[in-house]
Formats: C-alpha cells, structure tokens, sequence
C-alpha cells in the first residue's frame, strides 16, 4: 500500500505537532516532514516530494496565501489549507480556495488540542482526498453572463449542491448567469461565518443578487440564496408564495446544511418546477435527495468527471441514476439555463460535452 506523503507547514510547534499526530494516526499518510515557515516549506517540497501540503493561512516571514500563489505557479500541488473560525480568516480562506487550494479545516480558535482531535477524522479524510485530486495551473474561466433567460416566464427554481471544488465551480456558474435568471437555492459545505463571506464575495462579482439565505425570506426571481453554514436549507411554500426555510436539525449524510435536505425540500415542494445541479465535492450527500428530484419530474444535471475537482457527489448522483445527463463546469450555467426553458421530457435524452 502506498501511503500518502504529507508535509505540514505552520508556525505553530504545538500546531505542527498537533496535525503530525493526527495524520501520523492514520497507516494511509506518512507525515514525511513539518515545516515552521514557507521558506524551510520551499526547501522540503524539492528534497522530499510531498503528494499533499496542509498550510497555516497566517505566518510570519511570507503568509500562507502568497505561498499558495508561488505553488500554483511554479509546481501545483494539492494543498489544505488551516484557517482559523473568524470573518478575516474566512475571506482569505475562499481566496485561497479560488487561488487553487482543494479544501481547507476551520481550526478552533480556543482549546485547539481539544479542538484538533476533534476534527481528526475530518482533517484525515481531506488530506487523503486531496492527494487524489487533479490540480491545474489554469482554473476555469467564468462565463459572459447571457442577456436573458425569460425568468418570469419559466416559473423555475435552480437548486445547487456542492462541496469539495464548489467555491471555484459556483463562481463560475453564477458568473454565467444573467442578472433576472430564476431564483437559485444552494448548499455549499462550508462552516459558519464562512457562508456569509462566500456570499458576499459572489454578490460583488456576479449580475444577480446573492446573500446568505435567512429563515421565512421570500424567494425572488434574479436572487441567489445560500445556506448558511449552520442549519439546513429547504424551499418552502409560505401561503401563495415560496420561502426559504432554515433549521439546527442534526446533520444529514453527514452535513449541516445537508445538499439532500435542500433537493427533497425542491421535490416535495416545486416538482417539475425544479432544475438541479450537483457539483464537484466529496462523498455522497445529494443523490438521494435528486433522485427524488428527477423522480418528482424535475430536470436534474452532475458535473462530469473531467470537469470535477472531485468526482465524488456526482459520481454517486449518476450512478443512482438521479443524474439526467452530465455536463462540463464551464458549460453549466449555459446547460441549466436552458433546461429551464425546456420541460423534462424533451431534456432527457439531451448531453452537453
């Protein structure tokens, strides 16, 4: 069995020691050397050739995002980022994610032992995960956003699910879409506060309006809404009009906000009305609940292999058969456009490349 070669870059000792023993626990990953800044980082990567890095965001000498910025350019590498639960570690967290990190870990502000040997099971498995992701020097490129796609007369509603890659393939499919396209639902893995900085920064790039969604909020054409990072989102019918819903309930395959809670909320509550999009992310959560999307006649689409950061949720999507067809990242806002447009029927048979 061939291990997983990690290198663990902090200015932390204790931290170093901390994520060295976490990942040294698992017989997968090797922990092959611990770095104090980006500069002893610079001189392992060549001598010991690492398959992964976790890197702290906050270091003196070079901080972790311009380290990133010289990896992504002069040798890609899959890396993890550590970031700490505050307002400014998640803004340069999702820069990080956009610059090419393939995932990060919140780490506890207070009793971080504690709080690490929490995460430990999480912190493994994205570790392992990144390792096995395809990293590009080239990220995708946003689409032109088209002029419009007839909101008001499609009476649809996107719902989006993704996780692992999402930060980089929901800018792009929003970027894609015009300014009064139907109104967007999404959940997005991502703890608290960090929603609400992921929402803020789409808002300023892309023509519709997007927020973090808040509870018994009226659903509007040209308005994006995304699940904030502590409770589940659902569409919800409030009178003659459509809400969204939040709730704390226990996490769902795995996550709050759960994908499968938000895409069986659109089946129960929008049927045929609904067009969903599954994204790149790791494991499973939202193929059961668009399976019963496609089952309540909605237009359901994956992100296909080649396009994914990780085939992990729509690959199980599509091999439950929740998945109608699969679709390229930077021809998904094209693709759900026009299944909005379109009824299930005549979409069925139809594949994008």
């Amino acid at each position: 069995m061939t291990k997983v070669r990690a290198l663990v870059v902090d200015d932390s000792a204790l931290i170093r020691q901390l994520i060295t023993s976490v990942l040294s626990d698992d017989p997968e990953i090797e922990v092959v050397g611990a770095a104090p800044d980006p500069y002893a980082a610079r001189d392992m990567i060549k001598e010991l050739n690492p398959d992964v890095i976790t890197l702290d965001v906050e270091m003196p000498h070079m901080d972790g995002l311009t380290f990133l910025k010289n990896i992504m350019r002069l040798r890609p590498m899959p890396v993890v980022m550590i970031s700490t639960l505050t307002q400014a570690g998640a803004e340069v967290t999702l820069e990080a994610l956009e610059t090419g990190a393939v995932d990060f870990i919140a780490k506890p502000t207070t009793n971080i032992a504690n709080g690490l040997a929490e995460l430990a099971s999480e912190l493994i498995a994205k570790v392992k995960n990144a390792a096995r992701t395809k990293v590009r020097q080239t990220r995708a490129v946003p689409a032109t956003p088209r002029r419009s796609p007839l909101a008001r007369a499609t009476g649809k509603f996107i719902i989006i699910g993704s996780s692992t890659g999402g930060v980089e393939a929901l800018k792009v499919v929003l970027m894609g879409m015009p300014a009064d396209a139907p109104p967007i639902l999404i959940t997005q893995h991502m703890p608290p506060r960090f929603t609400a900085s992921f929402a803020q920064r789409l808002d300023r790039e892309c023509a519709m309006s997007i927020c973090e969604a808040t509870h018994n909020q009226p659903i509007e054409n040209g308005h994006v809404y995304i699940a904030p990072g502590s409770h589940h989102l659902e569409l919800m019918r409030d009178g003659t009009g459509l809400v969204c819903s939040l709730n704390d309930s226990a996490p769902v395959s795995g996550h709050r906000p759960s994908v499968d809670v938000l895409f069986r909320s659109a089946a129960r509550t929008v049927g045929t009305r609904a067009v969903g999009a599954i994204l790149t992310g790791m494991g499973k959560d939202g193929a059961e609940g668009m399976l019963e999307m496609r089952k309540a006649g909605a237009i359901t689409i994956g992100q296909d292999e080649a396009s994914s950061l990780v085939y992990g949720m729509p690959r199980v999507a599509f091999e439950r058969g929740a998945v109608m067809r699969q679709c390229a990242l930077d021809h998904m806002a094209e693709a759900i456009l026009e299944a909005c447009l379109s009824d299930a029927k005549a979409s069925a048979g139809k594949a994008y490349a």
